[in-house]
C-alpha cells in the first residue's frame, strides 16, 4: 500500500474536528450577569434604607396635602384633604421666600468658609513638621467630634456679653453678638465652619499626599508661588475630591438646625435668623400647623434631591473619565 493511501485512510478514519467557537460568544450573557451582580450586593442595604426612608417620606408627603393641625391630632375634627392648598398658602407667604433666600445665602457662606479653611489647613499640613501636624489634626478632629449642641453652647458662652472672654479680649464691652441679625448669622457661621472644616481638611490632605512629589517639585523649580501651585497644579488634580466635599458641604449646611436653634434661641429676635429647618419646626410644633411644616419639609427634600442628583451625575462623569 502506498504512503498516500495510508494517509488518506487515516484521515477518513479520524473523527472530524469540531469547529472552534467564535470568540466572545458568551460575552453577552456574561455582561448581563455582571450588570446585576453589583445590585445583588447592594440589595440588603437598599432594603434597609427603603424601610427607614420610604414610609417617613410617604407620611411627610401625605400630611402636606391634608389639613392637619392640633385639632386633627387630638381627634377633635376630621382630617380633610387639601391637595396643593398648603403649598399655595406656603408660596404666597412672603416670610417663606425671605427665609428661603436667607437659607441659600447662609448655606453658600458656610460652604465657602468651610472649603476655604479646610483647603488652607490641608496645604498647611503638608508644610509643617510631624509634631505640629499631629497636634493640628487632633485639635481639628476634636472639633469635628464635638456634638453640635455642645459646640453651640460653648460658642454662646465665649461670645457672651457679660461673661464671655472674647468681648474682654477685643475690648468691646457688653456688645451682644446675637442681638443683630447679621452679627448673629456671622457667629453661627463661625461655629458651623469650626465644626465642619476638619472633614474637608482631612479629605483634601489625603488627596494632596496622593499627588506625585515630582509634580510639586517641578512647580517649585519653575518658581511658582504657593497660591499659583494650588490654583494651577493641586486644584485641577484634586477636582474629584473637591467636587465631593463641595456637594456634601452644600447638603450639610443647607439643613443646619441645631446651631441656629440653640445659638439664636429658636430663630433670633422676631424670627430674624430663621432658616428653612427652623422655620419648618416653628410652623409644625410652635404653631401646630403640621401640614405647613410638612410642606416645607417636602420643599427642602426636593431641593436636596436635586443637589444629590447633580452630585451623583458628577461622580458618574468622573468615573467615566477615569
Amino acid at each position: 500500500m502506498s504512503q498516500n493511501a495510508t494517509v488518506a485512510e487515516a484521515g477518513a478514519a479520524s473523527p472530524k474536528a469540531a469547529p472552534a467557537a467564535p470568540p466572545g460568544r458568551d460575552a453577552p450573557s456574561s455582561r448581563k450577569r455582571g450588570n446585576w451582580t453589583p445590585w445583588l450586593y447592594l440589595l440588603p442595604a437598599l432594603v434597609f434604607l427603603a424601610a427607614l426612608l420610604v414610609y417617613p417620606i410617604y407620611q411627610l408627603g401625605l400630611i402636606s396635602t391634608l389639613e392637619y393641625t392640633q385639632a386633627q391630632v387630638s381627634g377633635g375634627e376630621p382630617t380633610t384633604f387639601k391637595g396643593f392648598g398648603n403649598y399655595q398658602e406656603l408660596f404666597s407667604d412672603q416670610q417663606f421666600w425671605e427665609v428661603l433666600l436667607a437659607t441659600l445665602l447662609f448655606a453658600a457662606a458656610c460652604v465657602i468658609g468651610t472649603l476655604s479653611v479646610g483647603c488652607a489647613l490641608a496645604v498647611l499640613l503638608t508644610r509643617i513638621r510631624a509634631v505640629p501636624r499631629l497636634l493640628l489634626m487632633l485639635a481639628a478632629l476634636g472639633a469635628w467630634a464635638t456634638p453640635a449642641i455642645t459646640g453651640s453652647t460653648v460658642w454662646v458662652f465665649l461670645f457672651d456679653p457679660d461673661y464671655g472672654p472674647v468681648n474682654r479680649i477685643l475690648g468691646i464691652g457688653d456688645y451682644s453678638w446675637l442681638y443683630g441679625r447679621y452679627s448673629a448669622f456671622a457667629l453661627v457661621l463661625f461655629e458651623v465652619v469650626w465644626c465642619s472644616f476638619p472633614f474637608v481638611m482631612v479629605t483634601v490632605y489625603a488627596g494632596i499626599k496622593a499627588i506625585p512629589t515630582e509634580v510639586l517639585e517641578a512647580a517649585s523649580l519653575d518658581g511658582a508661588s504657593q497660591w499659583r501651585t494650588w490654583r494651577s497644579v493641586m486644584a485641577p488634580m484634586l477636582r474629584p475630591i473637591l467636587v465631593v466635599v463641595t456637594i456634601q458641604s452644600i447638603i450639610w449646611n443647607f439643613k443646619v438646625f441645631t446651631q441656629i436653634y440653640v445659638m439664636t434661641n429658636g430663630g433670633g429676635i422676631a424670627g430674624q435668623n430663621m432658616v428653612l429647618n427652623v422655620y419648618a419646626y416653628q410652623k409644625a410644633f410652635a404653631s401646630s400647623q403640621y401640614s405647613l411644616g410638612s410642606a416645607i419639609g417636602v420643599v427642602m427634600l426636593l431641593i436636596l434631591l436635586a443637589v444629590t442628583l447633580v452630585y451623583l451625575r458628577m461622580i458618574r462623569r468622573q468615573g467615566e473619565e477615569l
